[in-house]
This record gives C-alpha cells, sequence and structure tokens, in this order.
C-alpha cells in the first residue's frame, strides 16, 4: 500500500474542512503532473495550464461535497483528464458547426459533384456515430483530436494494444459500411 495515501487522505479531509494551507499542498503536489497529462492530450501547454487550473477551482469551489473513493492522485488525474477530453470533444463540435454554417453559404449546389460529396459525408457520419462506443470514441480521438495511441492509451486508461484493437475494428467496420461509396479495385 501506498504510504502516502493517509498523508493526502488528510490534506483532503483539512481540505473540506475549508483548510487553505491544504488545498495550496494539492496545488503544489499534483499540479506539474496534472499538466503533463493534460498537454499530453491538447497538445498545448497553455491550455493544459489552464485545465488543470479549472480542476484546481472546481476543486476548491465543491470541497465540501467531494467524496473520493479511490485515492485522491487518481481522482484528480480522472478529472484532469475529463475535462481535457470535454474540451477536445467541445472543440469538434464547434469545427463541425463552423463547417456546417461554411456550407450554407452556398445558395445552390454545385452540379452532382457536390451532392455526391454531401452523401459521403452523411454516410461517414452515420457510420461512425453506429460504431460501439469504446470503438468510436477511439477512433474519434485519433482521427478527428489526432492523438497518439499511446495518447489515447492513457486518457482512457486503457492499453496501446486494445487502442490498436478498436482502431482495427473501427477501420474494418467502416470500410464494410462504406463500400458503396469506396472506389472499386478497377477503378484505382
Amino acid at each position: 500500500m501506498d504510504e502516502r495515501a493517509p498523508v493526502e487522505g488528510g490534506l483532503f479531509a483539512r481540505l473540506r474542512a475549508g483548510d487553505a494551507g491544504a488545498f495550496d499542498a494539492i496545488f503544489r503536489e499534483w499540479y506539474v503532473l496534472l499538466v503533463r497529462v493534460a498537454e499530453s492530450l491538447l497538445r498545448e501547454r497553455g491550455l493544459a495550464e489552464e485545465i488543470v487550473q479549472d480542476v484546481m477551482l472546481e476543486l476548491w469551489r465543491r470541497r465540501e461535497q467531494i467524496t473520493i473513493d479511490d485515492s485522491p492522485r487518481a481522482y484528480l488525474l480522472r478529472a484532469t483528464r475529463n475535462r481535457a477530453l470535454n474540451h477536445l470533444r467541445h472543440q469538434r463540435i464547434e469545427v463541425r458547426d463552423e463547417r456546417h454554417v461554411v456550407g450554407e453559404t452556398h445558395t445552390a449546389p454545385v452540379g452532382d459533384r457536390f451532392l455526391v460529396q454531401a452523401e459521403i459525408d452523411a454516410a461517414v457520419k452515420r457510420a461512425v456515430a453506429e460504431l460501439p462506443e469504446r470503438c468510436r470514441e477511439v477512433f474519434e480521438l485519433s482521427r478527428v483530436s489526432g492523438l497518439k495511441y499511446s495518447e489515447i492509451a492513457t486518457a482512457l486508461g486503457i492499453s496501446v494494444k486494445t487502442v490498436e484493437a478498436q482502431m482495427g475494428k473501427a477501420l474494418k467496420t467502416l470500410r464494410e459500411r462504406l463500400a458503396p461509396w469506396l472506389p472499386t479495385s478497377n477503378e484505382l
């Protein structure tokens, strides 16, 4: 058992009681680690620091209601990872909405090519949305957010081999579902 667990638990008990010194000790103890975790997901130091500061601010605001079932370190790592992933999802939605708005500025489609592209885009979105949840999450973190397999493994708390297996499954499923839109080998 980790010898630091009682110390960490004591810090969180003091934090729940409103001890600002305990909050300061928690902040100093885990800030650097949490920034590294957030930066590995977000690939931007300033944004990672902002995410961790938000996690710490929320910790202080909710200090009286927070119950930690596992270690305080695990709780903070999970909170940081979740907030970083939420930020990535929000960015992805903004980009998708931005593309949609830009697409609406065209008053009329430009021939069949535009219609075919719109149909392909819709088919891809449907196929991705129909993937099993873990498969879809791994696929989107890789292809939409641009994370490396090792970063996805860290973010989701799974092994790199599991990430590879989920990506293989996602790509195979997408190839099958999008076969009508893909060129045949004699068209290449």
